[in-house]
């Protein structure tokens, strides 16, 4: 990890600031340890901004979340009076983002956020608009994963390619990181299972350039 801080600080002086959003929807169980996982990544280089939006949970995740922003000063937490979805958690998460770019994190411990730093240097270096993690790029030794589970993705991720032209391997994945300019011009209108071909459709429509890198699962 230390290389990859070398190389963000080689494409860039000053300090740069990553805004995490992350949607939470009963995640009592894990939210905490999420949050301090993200937390773990901030360094000489990296400056974060964690955005928690509880989507009306009726577990303790808002009591939770609510606990680690009094711990933190740089967690702050968004409340929904009702529950309105995942695309509509990140459209409310995204409009308090300040930093120079914008990740999506889910509130499980599904994805390891360590990743989050690779995923930045193609942005940083200014090689790419939006970078997409794929669970299904091989990058040495990886958890095996269902079958179903992965033929459904792929399937999926085949249908959005032919309507997008891209050649992405993980429409699905959670961990995608924007150029805060490229968020603010990206309109999100799907609340739920619809959010993740609507983002890959929009970024395909808008010429961005997507770089897409391997993460752990």
């Amino acid at each position: 990890m230390g290389c990859i801080t070398s190389l963000i600080n080689k494409a860039n002086e000053k300090r740069i600031k990553l805004s995490v959003v992350i949607p939470c929807y009963n995640e009592e169980k894990t939210l905490k340890k999420c949050v301090e996982n993200v937390l773990k990544i901030e360094d000489e280089s990296l400056l974060l901004e964690i955005i928690i939006v509880d989507d009306c949970s009726t577990d303790c995740s808002l009591l939770i979340a609510q606990e680690v922003e009094r711990k933190y000063a740089n967690v702050y937490v968004l409340v929904h009076e009702s529950n309105r979805g995942k695309g509509a958690a990140l459209r409310t998460g995204f409009q308090k983002a300040s930093g120079d770019f914008v990740a999506i994190q889910d509130a499980d411990l599904e994805y390891n956020p360590m990743d989050l730093k690779k995923l930045l240097i193609p942005l940083v270096n200014n090689e790419a608009d939006v970078v997409f993690g794929s669970r299904f790029i091989s990058c040495g030794a990886h958890r095996v994963l269902h079958f179903w589970h992965y033929a459904g993705n792929r399937l999926l991720t085949i249908i959005s390619n032919m309507f997008t032209d891209l050649n992405l391997t993980d429409m699905e994945t959670c961990y995608k990181i924007f150029r805060k300019d490229v968020i603010a011009n990206l309109s999100i209108e799907e609340n739920r299972f619809g959010l993740e071909p609507e983002i890959v459709a929009k970024v395909a429509h808008m010429r961005l350039r997507v770089f897409e890198m391997a993460i752990t699962y």
